[in-house]
């Protein structure tokens, strides 16, 4: 991922459930795992080698940064890192919502959702 043009460009599905698994808090790598699983309805289940593979190349495109803050240093596990999006993240998130968004309006206008072709 380059940080160049990284907000216009699709982005992958993994980079996108990470992204908004980020959008609303910062979340240590087994609560983004949920918290994607959590926002699919079970139908997304990302594994640690998909996390981790996206979050560094996420960390190196600029739309991730590792937090300096824990959320409670008493209850936590002080080897878990934190991450938090970042403006350009925000930005390319945005970006993809508003490319589902234009999609799901062709296929309204096609007449096509919410119905299925049967």
């Amino acid at each position: 991922m380059d940080k160049k043009n990284t907000t216009n460009k699709p982005l992958t599905p993994a980079v996108f459930h990470i992204l908004l698994a980020l959008s609303t808090q910062e979340r240590h790598g087994y609560e983004i795992m949920k918290q994607v699983e959590l926002d699919s309805q079970s139908k997304v289940k990302m594994g640690p080698g998909t996390l981790y593979g996206s979050i560094g190349r996420m960390i190196e495109a600029g739309l991730i940064c590792e937090s300096d803050k824990k959320i409670d240093p008493k209850m936590d596990d002080e080897r878990r890192i934190y991450y938090q999006i970042t403006g350009l993240g925000k930005k390319a998130l945005a970006a993809e919502l508003e490319r589902y968004h234009d999609l799901l309006m062709v296929a309204q206008q096609k007449r096509i959702f919410p119905n299925t072709f049967a």
